[in-house]
């Protein structure tokens, strides 16, 4: 089999009056992350993943923030349509491994939703998708609160 791994990479800017969507879940916080979708880096990071293990560019190309079209959309339709671009080149995912890196809150009790929900747009398992968070121990722009910042890999095969 045909096997690529890819690396994602997003961050975005802790802000008042939004909400905190992380992996497709609302996470309820006084801050939500600033961005012209509805700012959810894990969605970001995995797409960004996916598309650089297919050789496809990044997220930013596919579906920039200069369009109207994308404006406050929800980011798990970005991955549906990340993933019917992995398969339009005859690619399908094999596995996720994502960090999230926030001081707070805490996301233990929200992990399993955000596997189910990337897994049910991905049409893979949840058990296949691995999502963690850590702190930064208070250190940069993480561990004063200013935002968030998320790393994803990502497994591809070419289908036979």
């Amino acid at each position: 089999m045909d096997f690529r791994i890819g690396f994602g990479y997003d961050v975005h800017r802790l802000v008042p009056g939004r909400k905190l969507i992380l992996g497709g879940v609302h996470i309820p916080n006084p801050e939500g992350c600033l961005a012209h979708s509805d700012g959810d880096v894990v969605v970001h990071a995995v797409c960004d993943a996916l598309l650089g293990a297919a050789n496809l560019r990044d997220i930013g190309y596919h579906f920039p923030d200069s369009s109207a079209q994308y404006k406050d959309i929800s980011s798990l339709i970005l991955l549906e349509k990340t993933i019917s671009i992995l398969h339009s080149h005859n690619y399908t995912p094999g596995n996720i491994d994502a960090t999230v890196c926030l001081q707070r809150p805490k996301l233990l009790n929200f992990i399993p939703q955000m596997q189910e929900k990337l897994a049910q747009v991905m049409k893979i398992s949840p058990n296949t998708i691995s999502i963690k968070a850590t702190t930064t121990e208070g250190l940069g722009f993480v561990g004063s609160g200013e935002g968030i910042a998320v790393y994803a890999v990502a497994l591809i095969y070419k289908k036979s």
